[in-house]
């Protein structure tokens, strides 16, 4: 731990969202960004001069430096395993941008690595720390909606073909996983499944409709059929024109539960259906940072620092993660299949 008693957090890739992860983590109370590292030592340099802080091209060099404590790694899905593998080695904390992985047998592939070498590891799913999916959460643990009887998932994104070109490995198998299922609507899956329970068995389709040389899906549907009895559907798109807000909408016997966006809304039985809180488009529908807000990351790794420093296992530690990951791959294989899948449990 760094003199200053915070902890010394580096940054490994220098892509998009590793911008998002450093001012999270500047902001964030009890942590301090103190490197990035990169294969590319141009790119390193030119986010550590930006950054303000050391820079590394080389692994070793990186992991010894004796202010850090806890890496995050922003690279592409697919390498999490090893990084986080060569992390968990040096006796560094991991924390990984979601999915944990692009396979069930690499996410407990790093789970194991990291347990082994008694480090903690976390997983970014930041909407959780969003109020309004707290909100949703709460009413229906507190019994505000009666008995689930249906839930469902929409993420009826956009991405130009400029989004996929930009990055050659955004919708590949290998780096990816697949395409906006696993990248995209992963978060609302976590949520959904998060909120109303896990998720017993799917049956899906998916496809390529709008977008050239990506080997993943742009469009994807899904029935489900949680472990509490509940049915479901999750549907997924980066093809909609116009985008629009990421909604999950939970039924019961007393009510129905809506987060619309960051937005949360309870109607109940005889009651008047509240009005949306606002009415902008939720955040990444039309892009990866449109909209963005830094502050439920800010959270996220501020319970992750606090967790850590008090010995305890982190939310959205690597088996939680798994759960959202699990229900995605299920769907994969349905798909492939053509037959219904039961969903692998952590």
């Amino acid at each position: 731990m760094k003199k200053s008693g915070k902890t010394g957090i580096g940054i490994v890739g220098c892509g998009t969202i590793a911008a998002v992860h450093a001012e999270a983590i500047r902001r964030a109370e009890g942590a301090e960004l103190v490197s990035v590292f990169s294969r590319s030592r141009e790119k390193a340099s030119l986010l550590g001069q930006k950054l303000g802080v050391r820079m590394f091209s080389d692994w070793e060099a990186f992991v010894s430096d004796a202010e850090l404590d806890m890496v995050s790694i922003c690279t592409p899905s697919g390498t999490h395993l090893d990084y986080g593998r060569m992390a968990a080695g040096s006796k560094k904390h991991v924390v990984v941008e979601k999915p944990i992985e692009v396979t069930l047998k690499r996410g407990l592939d790093l789970i194991d690595s990291c347990k082994r070498n008694g480090v903690q590891l976390a997983v970014i799913f930041q909407n959780r720390f969003l109020p309004g999916a707290a909100a949703l959460k709460n009413s229906i643990e507190q019994g505000a909606v009666g008995k689930v009887f249906m839930a469902g998932a929409v993420v009826k994104w956009h991405r130009e073909q400029a989004y996929y070109d930009g990055a050659p490995w955004r919708g590949t198998l290998a780096l990816d996983g697949g395409g906006v299922l696993i990248n995209q609507a992963i978060h609302t899956i976590d949520l959904l499944q998060w909120a109303v329970g896990p998720v017993d068995t799917v049956w899906g389709q998916r496809g390529t409709y709008t977008h050239r040389n990506i080997e993943g899906e742009d469009n994807a549907a899904a029935c489900l059929r949680f472990e509490n009895g509940a049915i479901g559907t999750i549907e997924a798109s980066t093809s909609v024109i116009p985008p629009s807000n990421r909604k999950i909408e939970v039924h019961g016997e007393l009510g129905t539960a809506v987060l619309d966006g960051d937005s949360f809304r309870l109607m109940k039985k005889g009651e008047d259906a509240p009005a949306p809180q606002n009415n902008a488009v939720s955040s990444g529908a039309s892009s990866p940072l449109q909209g963005f807000s830094i502050q439920p990351h800010r959270e996220q790794f501020e319970a992750i620092v606090r967790a850590v420093r008090a010995g305890a296992v982190p939310p959205l530690s690597g088996g939680e993660s798994l759960k959202a990951l699990a229900v995605v791959l299920a769907v994969y294989e349905s798909a492939r299949t053509g037959a219904p899948v039961r969903v692998f449990r952590p």
